[in-house]
């Protein structure tokens, strides 16, 4: 939910269907959302964009039967929470069966990745799944293997970058390693990767070097220049960007594990449009108007230049009951709304052109109606508005009042008006 001025949705529609441009990219479609569209429009909004490979967070029945026949590439995924279940398996060969194998059939779904997991070593999670994420990557591919699907589907690991770093006396992409106390772990799952054939997944988020960092140059998050390049004093580079920086830290880090030439995949990159100052629907296409020219020129990074980076946009639609323990920007990456219509102007084309993706069709809406907290009830009558409030922001998405969101700076009348119509 957003405030009046951003209600107004943008009615262009660009038909893509059949640019390579835009078949080159993907996109990330989460589902946790109070309000979710039908499988079969989200798909639709796929086709009707010309998008041809998508990445799920789970296996759910309803996407993928949507996804039947479309010829759009998948990648479905185990969650955290079952990664200790397929260290069994036996688990691990009946959850492939269930949801690999069973659509594996003309007129199936085109199954190209199986995540294992995701973000798994993220720092935050203190080591949850340092023991079972390996074994349970090696039973997926050995299970897809077992089926026949081993050589179109690859079993792969979506990472954060802060699986690597570069040291503190040295912070330049050259001097990328995995990140201490994982290296060993590390070594061994792109190991695996490279002799499986499966490519290594990272998720990059330039947003985040730049959220509560006050210190991190904002033009270094974009890619259309910066006053403050980082000169790789080794190989006489000069960075003018944080997302090729990022990447050819994780270059570096492959070619000191052995792997060099390992494939990299960027799982999740993108930019939210609320819950925090630098979170706006401008700075939103700003960055992918920078970042889609790159991808489709195939400009690749200095590391590995002239390349193709395959990469799926973070994300499709937005989230509003995703945590906000990272941030309140967490329920705000899509480039569309919950109602899957369009935030701001995006040519996946790459050429910059003022043109939105197509939204979402058939999309049926309540009469539009606007409740006011009336300030002049009795004053009994407003001595539980508080914990009222606190409750309406409880089991809604209020992050939009957040400081340095989109509506902050209302007074105690307009957030209560706010958090009683995002709750009803």
């Amino acid at each position: 939910m957003a405030c009046s001025s951003r209600l107004l949705a943008v009615a262009l529609l660009v038909a893509l269907i059949g640019l390579p441009a835009a078949e080159a990219l993907g996109v990330n479609w989460g589902t946790m959302a109070s309000h979710q569209l039908p499988p079969s429009t989200v798909v639709r909004m796929l086709q009707d964009n010309g998008i041809k490979k998508v990445k799920l967070f789970d296996a759910d029945s309803g996407p993928l039967g949507a996804l039947a026949g479309t010829g759009i590439e998948v990648m479905v995924a185990i969650p955290n929470n079952m990664l200790d279940m397929m260290t069994d398996y036996d688990t691990a060969r009946e959850w492939v069966h269930k949801n690999v194998s069973a659509y594996s059939f003309d007129g199936g779904v085109s199954i190209k990745y199986v995540a294992v997991g995701n973000e798994p070593f993220l720092s935050s999670l203190n080591g949850t799944f340092l023991n079972v994420t390996f074994p349970a990557l090696q039973n997926i591919q050995r299970a897809l293997n077992e089926a026949g699907l081993g050589d179109t589907v690859k079993a792969t690991v979506p990472l954060n970058a802060d699986v690597y770093e570069s040291p503190p006396d040295q912070q330049v992409p050259s001097a990328g390693r995995f990140r201490a106390g994982l290296s060993g772990l590390m070594t061994e799952i792109v190991q695996f990767l490279n002799q499986s054939g499966a490519p290594f997944t990272v998720n990059i988020y330039p947003y985040l070097s730049l959220y509560g960092n006050d210190d991190f140059p904002l033009d270094f998050a974009f890619f259309d220049g910066t006053s403050s390049p980082v000169v790789d004093t080794a190989t006489g580079i000069s960075y003018t960007n944080v997302f090729d920086a990022n990447f050819d830290t994780l270059v570096s880090a492959l070619a000191a594990a052995g792997v060099g030439g390992l494939p990299v995949v960027v799982g999740e990159v993108g930019w939210p449009t609320d819950g925090d100052k630098h979170a706006t629907a401008a700075y939103a296409q700003r960055f992918y108007a920078g970042l889609l020219k790159k991808l489709t020129s195939n400009a690749g990074t200095p590391l590995r230049p002239s390349q193709y980076v395959e990469a799926y946009l973070f994300s499709l639609i937005d989230e509003d009951v995703k945590s906000v323990a990272p941030g309140n920007f967490e329920r705000h990456w899509g480039m569309t709304r919950y109602d899957g219509q369009p935030k701001y102007y995006m040519d996946l084309t790459g050429q910059g052109r003022n043109t939105a993706l197509a939204g979402a069709k058939g999309v049926e809406y309540l009469p539009r109606a606007w409740c006011v907290l009336n300030s002049n009830s009795p004053p009994g009558n407003m001595s539980g508005l508080g914990d009222n409030v606190g409750y309406a922001c409880t089991n809604a998405d209020c992050t939009s009042l957040s400081y340095g969101s989109s509506c902050s700076g209302m007074d105690a009348a307009g957030n209560a008006s706010y958090a009683f119509n995002a709750y009803f």
